[in-house]
């Protein structure tokens, strides 16, 4: 919460985002969530989130690069990959309402592999100058 509130504040969205508690209420509109509350969310807030998202896939590239490079090599898909995995894993736990069936797909192990390698690479793919467009146009298509 903290490092998405000071992405906010570097890429000036107090007037969208003028608080961690306007961040904590947008990120409960996700209907996976435990604590899932119902808003509409307005055009500029997803847009700031959509920008946020952007900009930390920026920051968080060369994680993103090891692990994708981990999966593609078997000596190293124990390590970093199953640490990855296991994280991810803990957090749809923690945060998710597990009863949900789109959450279940998450949790299945043979499944959720090619979900979050297609995550991380629309991640990878939008630290572009033209990331946040890229952003855009695969969360409408």
């Amino acid at each position: 919460m903290e490092s998405i509130y000071s992405l906010s504040n570097r890429l000036k969205l107090n007037n969208i985002l003028p608080n961690k508690v306007t961040i904590w209420k947008l990120r409960n509109n996700n209907p996976l969530r435990k604590s899932y509350m119902n808003n509409n969310i307005k055009l500029e807030e997803f847009d700031a989130l959509i920008k946020i998202t952007v900009e930390m896939s920026r920051y968080l590239y060369p994680y993103i690069r090891e692990i994708l490079q981990s999966k593609e090599d078997p000596e190293n898909t124990s390590v970093i990959w199953n640490d990855f995995n296991k994280r991810f894993i803990e957090l749809i736990n923690e945060r998710f309402n597990i009863n949900s069936m789109r959450v279940k797909k998450l949790l299945n192990q043979s499944g959720n592999d090619e979900i979050i390698i297609k995550s991380l690479l629309i991640l990878s793919l939008c630290i572009s100058n033209k990331g946040y467009q890229k952003m855009i146009n695969y969360l409408f298509i």
